[in-house]
């Protein structure tokens, strides 16, 4: 397995025998899984010190919900949402801190504020300048693939070749923000479970996540109590389970199992405590 080396600032990532766990801090009154519980900045700040109490390597925040079908936040709200509580929990934790953004404005108003990464669920395609930012910051850039937008991208997504167009989607992002200056050892790239795929794309990825290795990057995964979890889950009422159900979480740590196995370097989670134990013992099979 591949190993990188990724080096900014203060922090420094390894990648490659150990995995990264990214812990989930939602400050939106709408997401999936977890959506109003930490939207007050006191309780988004407590749970982001006990997720790197737990283990987490990095916290990825966010203020605009990226559900299915979920709108758009002003980049005013967003930046209200998300910088008080950048700012205290970067006095707080040593770990680096992921704004989970589309738009270069919160970007740079996040890393003023104390984040070392940017996290685009758009790749580029949303706000370009993105780019720009996390190479005049020298931040790592973390490029996630997703057919069309949260507002349709479930609309009956269909693929001619899943693996070939994910794959030219990233290595095209990629390009593009090393054509902005981005230093190549700094970009992440994330194969989007969940955004524009149906439960069969998003098992096909999640087994074969090894086919993304060729591009040379280290690989995020998210798979956290999603729907595609939830709708295999279903009861005999045929009702999908809630996303804090102790089911979807048992599932939730086997598809991170697989992923970790397959080629995933990171690890992007609501539960850290769950997910350092599986991938503890998963390093460790994988390393004997």
């Amino acid at each position: 397995m591949a190993s990188y080396n990724i080096a900014w600032g203060s922090h420094r990532l390894t990648l490659g025998n150990t995995t990264r766990i990214m812990g989930i801090v939602n400050i939106t009154p709408d997401s999936f899984s977890d959506g109003g519980l930490f939207f007050n900045p006191a309780s988004a700040i407590a749970h982001g010190e006990k997720l790197a109490q737990q283990g987490a390597d990095i916290l990825d925040i966010g203020g605009e919900s990226s559900r299915p079908f979920s709108e758009p936040v002003l980049e005013e709200e967003e930046i209200r949402r998300v910088i008080p509580v950048i700012e205290k929990l970067a006095k707080r934790i040593s770990i680096p801190i992921s704004i989970d953004t589309t738009k270069a404005i919160v970007a740079k108003h996040a890393i003023d504020a104390g984040a070392s990464i940017i996290n685009d669920i758009s790749a580029l395609h949303s706000d370009e300048k993105i780019a720009e930012v996390a190479a005049k910051y020298g931040v790592p850039l973390i490029l996630m693939h997703m057919k069309g937008t949260p507002e349709n991208m479930q609309l009956s997504p269909h693929y001619d070749n899943l693996f070939g167009e994910i794959k030219n989607y990233l290595k095209d992002a990629a390009e593009k923000a090393v054509n902005c200056g981005v230093d190549k050892s700094k970009i992440i790239i994330d194969p989007g479970i969940g955004f524009g795929k149906t439960i069969e794309h998003n098992l096909l990825l999640i087994k074969n996540l090894s086919e993304l290795t060729e591009l040379d990057f280290p690989i995020l995964i998210g798979v956290s109590r999603k729907a595609f979890i939830r709708n295999i889950l279903k009861n005999k009422t045929k009702n999908e389970l809630k996303p804090q159900d102790p089911a979807v979480e048992t599932g939730t740590q086997a598809a991170i199992a697989v992923a970790v196995l397959a080629g995933a370097n990171i690890v992007r989670v609501h539960d850290v405590a769950n997910t350092v134990s599986t991938v503890r013992i998963i390093d460790a099979i994988k390393k004997d």
